[in-house]
Order: structure tokens, then C-alpha cells, then sequence
């Protein structure tokens, strides 16, 4: 039996279904809304439909930045309302949010970095590099854990209920260490985790010699250009032109930007734009940052899962027919990146408000361009 996403998980992929169902009528305004924005700006049909799609996050409220990338090259880079409610600073393509679980590609990428190197093999135990886990995570291994099939206790049900100081990737190590038992047999079954993607920035800097955070600047973020795009440690880095998180309560935005769970790194600690996030689709396409078989792996269906429109997980991406996609939902944060690389074409929805999900607009973005007709 394959089990969904537990409900103390960041992914609320439940709405998943309700939001597929939302894109159809969104498409079905579009037509007129992007009658009026092209009026409005003098732009392409294209940019006015994808207005039209926006305009519930153009205004005074907290914003979203939105980029189309075809070939590996930006066609649209977009942002509406605000980074900063408080500083009256409005987004913008510079503009860093906090990627939830669209960090899981990125840490999955360092872990086939160091495969590549000879540092370690996907097919290693998890206690040759974490020793101190109880007797029951022996059979678990690295694979295990990048496609959500190790068992692993959620550790977000371990922590207090009331629980206000952050935790990190470490913590998690110490509330694991006291369960000696698993959701089910590794390899058995499938259950979205957190706890193994932060289990495996532990292992990143065990076998790189080098912390997590300093790992992805090194190795991903600078070869690439990706400058201004860090996983965040309080204290030891910062975030420029951040864009912070916000939820609507009482009729009223409110600045909700961390949680007890925010400094945990490799579930989704990272910071980014979608002008950086384009050099990163870039390079998904190409040699430059992983080989041809560490994307394949990457991009591969390893498991099966009945979550909505996934047929299977890959090493940080979920696979639907031909597309690969991943949502990152956190306090004060919905994201999410669309591709489709046969048709390269990506989407990439980046919000700083707790709703809504933006998987079914970036969805109707890609469908304008893809039911597009191609220049005579």
C-alpha cells in the first residue's frame, strides 16, 4: 500500500486535485482579462493572459514573481505586488523567497555531486554516515531517503506542540536518535519526508567535509551563477532583496515569515529569485553541473505514489507524464517549479502569502504557451 503525505508534512497536496480543477476556470477568464491588460500595457497577447492569471496578487498585498523559461532562456519575468509589506518594497525578479520543498531538488543535486565524485554511493547505508540512528534505520540507504521510501518517523510530530525555538538539521538528527522504529519496511512503501532530506544534508557535509550550506554555495550556487541565492543560517548569512512571508488572518496580512521548523536546511531552507532560479533550469538541460546519468536518475520515476497528479518521485522531483515538477509550502510561503523539458519550457510561481497554491496557475501559464500555435 502506498501512503500519501502525512498531515503534519509542509505539502498539502490534497488541494492538489481542487487546484487542477481551479486552473480550468481560471483559463476560462483569461480571455477577456487578457483583453483588458493588453489594452492596459501595450504588451503580447502572452504577457496579458499571464496578467490576467496574477492580477489576484497585484496590489497592495504580499506578491509573487513569476518567470517562463523556454530553451533554458527567460521569456518572462514577472512580479506583482509586495516583498515587504512593512518596508513598502515591492517584488521584483531579484526578489529571494523562501523555496520550502523546492529546496529538495537542490539537496538531492548535492547528494549526485558527491556520487559523482567517488564520495559516496546512493546504495550506502544511512548509519555509515550517521552512526548514532537507532538499530531500526540499518537497512535504510541514501536512495531510501531521496525518494521518501526510508519509513522515517515525521520528525515534526516529535517536537512539542507549543515548541517556539527553531530546530535545525542536526536536531532533527537528536529527535530521530530516540525512535527506534519506522513507518514501514525501507523500500516497502512511500511516505513524503522531511526528515530524510534533512538527514541528507547531514550526510552532504559528512562526505564533502564541508557544512550544507557552504556545500551549495561552492558547488551549485556559484558555478552557476546563482549569486545572490543562499541556504540561510541565521546569524551566518543573509538574504538580500528578501521577500518576507505573510498570512491573511483577521480580515488582515500579518508578517509570518518563520516557524520551529524554518532553520532546517535541507528540507527547505533555501533562498531564491527566479532570475536565479532560471540559471538553474538552465543547467538542468546540459553537462555543466550534474552528467547525463545523475539527471537521469534525477528526473526517473524510483517509486510510485497515489498523491495527485504524481505518478512517482524522482531524487527532489515529483514526475507526471511528461512533466517534473515540485511545490514548496511553508509558513508565509506557497512555490512551485513546472517543467516540461521535452517541451523545454519551464514555469516557476514563487509567492510570499500562505494562500493560494500556485501549482494550477503555474500549470495555466504553461498550458498558454504549450496549446500556443507556432509562428507561420
Amino acid at each position: 500500500m502506498i501512503r500519501s503525505l502525512s498531515s503534519s508534512g509542509a505539502e498539502h497536496l490534497g488541494a492538489a486535485y481542487n487546484l487542477r480543477m481551479r486552473a480550468a476556470t481560471i483559463l476560462a477568464g483569461v480571455c477577456l482579462g487578457a483583453s483588458l491588460a493588453g489594452c492596459a500595457t501595450g504588451g503580447d497577447p502572452m504577457q496579458a493572459s499571464i496578467d490576467a492569471l496574477l492580477r489576484d496578487y497585484d496590489g497592495d498585498g504580499p506578491g509573487a514573481s513569476v518567470l517562463v523559461a523556454r530553451d533554458g532562456e527567460p521569456v518572462v519575468r514577472r512580479s506583482y505586488g509586495y516583498a515587504d509589506l512593512e518596508g513598502h518594497v515591492r517584488a521584483a525578479p531579484r526578489s529571494n523567497y523562501r523555496l520550502a520543498s523546492v529546496t529538495k531538488q537542490f539537496t538531492a543535486a548535492a547528494v549526485l555531486l558527491l556520487a559523482e565524485d567517488g564520495r559516496l554511493e546512493l546504495d550506502d547505508p544511512l548509519r555509515r554516515w550517521l552512526p548514532s540512528l537507532p538499530a531500526a534505520t540499518a537497512p535504510i540507504t541514501l536512495r531510501h531517503l531521496l525518494t521518501h521510501t526510508s519509513g522515517l518517523v515525521d520528525y515534526e510530530d516529535l517536537m512539542a506542540p507549543e515548541a517556539t525555538t527553531q530546530v535545525h538539521d542536526s536536531d532533527v538528527l537528536g529527535l530521530l536518535e530516540t525512535q527506534d522504529r519506522l513507518y514501514f519496511a525501507p523500500g516497502s512503501d512511500y511516505r513524503y519526508s522531511n526528515s530524510g532530506y534533512a538527514l541528507l544534508a547531514l550526510v552532504v557535509g559528512k562526505a564533502s567535509g564541508k557544512n550544507f550550506a557552504t556545500f551549495l554555495r561552492e558547488r551549485i550556487f556559484l558555478p552557476l551563477g546563482m549569486t545572490h541565492t543562499v541556504a540561510y543560517e541565521d546569524g551566518n548569512s543573509t538574504v538580500s532583496d528578501r521577500a518576507y512571508g505573510y498570512s491573511f488572518e483577521d480580515g488582515a496580512w500579518r508578517r509570518t515569515d518563520q516557524s520551529s521548523t524554518s532553520a532546517v536546511l535541507g528540507d527547505g531552507g533555501i533562498y531564491s529569485s527566479i532570475d536565479d532560479l532560471a540559471k538553474w533550469d538552465a543547467a538542468l538541460y546540459d553537462d555543466r553541473l550534474l552528467d547525463a546519468a545523475s539527471r537521469e536518475l534525477a528526473f526517473a520515476v524510483h517509486t510510485k505514489t497515489d498523491e495527485p497528479d504524481v505518478d512517482g518521485y524522482g531524487y527532489g522531483w515529483r514526475v507526471h507524464g511528461d512533466m517534473l515538477w515540485h511545490s514548496g509550502e511553508t509558513i508565509g510561503f506557497r512555490n512551485v517549479i513546472v517543467r516540461w523539458p521535452q517541451r523545454r519550457l519551464t514555469v516557476i510561481v514563487l509567492t510570499n502569502r500562505n494562500d493560494p497554491e500556485p501549482y494550477a496557475t503555474a500549470r495555466a501559464i504553461g498550458r498558454l504557451y504549450l496549446d500556443a500555435k507556432p509562428p507561420k
